[in-house]
């Protein structure tokens, strides 16, 4: 386990972030937390906002009840704002809020309030600080980010295979697509570090087909390497099946049964990820209280999805998965972006092919 302790260099790490962010000397910025936050990531914010002369105030909040009988360790989005209004325009008044919740707000009901106001939200995703060293933001990245957003944006169809037997098509009109580079620096925006992925959130009725997890995949929910095959077979966005013989396809159908919740079998998103500083192999590094597997999510030539709310969709649930897959082929309308696990050349160049 790796030590809490503020580090003179991750001080210097959050405050090239930040000035990234376009903070400013006398910019108002709030730092968003919870009291299961990771405070060591609490105080780097505060001494490098410090450092670049801005005006911090701290909002707290409780860590919300656990109000479900099963042990939860992702929800996909923080619910600690519990629709405060006096909370959502205290930030909204700020130039910059810096997100250091357990889950983050990227999901959350009162982001489009808080960013109404003309602020930026930053969230510093609940990894060690030694893991946000490894993965600063590259400026380069976001060029490559937009570019394969806008594929998502303008895509009709996405069909993912593989040779261990996945063949999903998704139907990606209207679904909205988001993506980050890893910093913000517009008023009314939202970015995330770590990052360098992008995703798509699919309507209703739009994905269908089988998804085989194998040994080297992910389910970041658990924090766990696949290490044999689960099958998850989809009709009409819902996961109908789940297929497999070993201990990870028991364990998935046990959590997702003890719901009893449709909406929890449900597709939340789908997309690849474009980081090439990223690793898939990292989480055999650390103990599971130290990541919350972001690096995985990012990994160039992954194919991400997701299962769990979806706001695109109506869909609401605290039970979230995401798994990050490799060795997958993307196509969009016909076109590959990723062949068995490579991002194409195109693609990495944010279209400059």
């Amino acid at each position: 386990m790796l030590n809490d302790h503020v580090e003179g260099k991750w001080v210097k790490c959050f405050t090239e972030v930040f000035a990234q962010c376009a903070v400013k000397p006398g910019d108002v910025v709030a730092i968003l937390s919870e009291t299961q936050s990771r405070q060591v990531n609490v105080q780097l914010s505060e001494l490098a906002l410090s450092a670049l002369g801005a005006k911090t105030f701290h909002v707290v909040l409780p860590t919300p009840p656990q109000e479900h009988k099963i042990p939860i360790r992702s929800t996909g989005t923080s619910l600690a704002l519990q629709g405060i209004q006096q909370v959502i325009n205290a930030l909204a008044a700020t130039d910059m809020v810096v997100d250091c919740t357990v889950e983050g707000v990227l999901h959350s009901r009162e982001l489009p309030a808080i960013l109404a106001g003309g602020t930026k939200v930053m969230m510093v995703i609940n990894e060690h600080p030694e893991v946000l060293e490894r993965l600063m933001p590259d400026p380069k990245l976001r060029e490559v980010v937009r570019y394969n957003v806008g594929v998502l944006d303008k895509g009709r169809e996405m069909r993912v295979t593989s040779k261990h037997g996945t063949d999903l098509t998704v139907d990606l009109r209207d679904a909205p697509a988001r993506g980050a580079a890893g910093y913000v620096d517009e008023p009314g925006k939202l970015g995330y570090w770590p990052a360098g992925l992008c995703v798509a959130f699919p309507r209703n009725n739009t994905v269908n087909g089988r998804i085989v997890l194998a040994p080297g995949d992910a389910n970041l929910t658990f924090k766990r390497y696949i290490e044999s095959p689960v099958t998850l077979i989809f009709e009409n966005d819902h996961v109908v099946s789940i297929e497999g013989d070993g201990l990870d396809a028991e364990l998935t159908r046990s959590y997702y049964s003890a719901w009893d919740d449709p909406d929890s079998y449900a597709i939340s998103h789908v997309g690849w990820g474009l980081n090439p500083g990223a690793r898939w192999d990292t989480m055999v590094m650390y103990d599971k209280r130290d990541i919350n597997g972001t690096e995985l999510r990012a990994f160039e030539g992954n194919f991400l999805f997701s299962t769990g709310a979806n706001e695109t969709a109506n869909r609401f649930t605290a039970c979230h998965f995401d798994y990050p897959m490799r060795n997958c082929t993307v196509e969009v309308d016909g076109e590959t972006v990723v062949e068995e696990g490579r991002l194409m050349p195109g693609y990495k160049l944010g279209g400059l092919k």
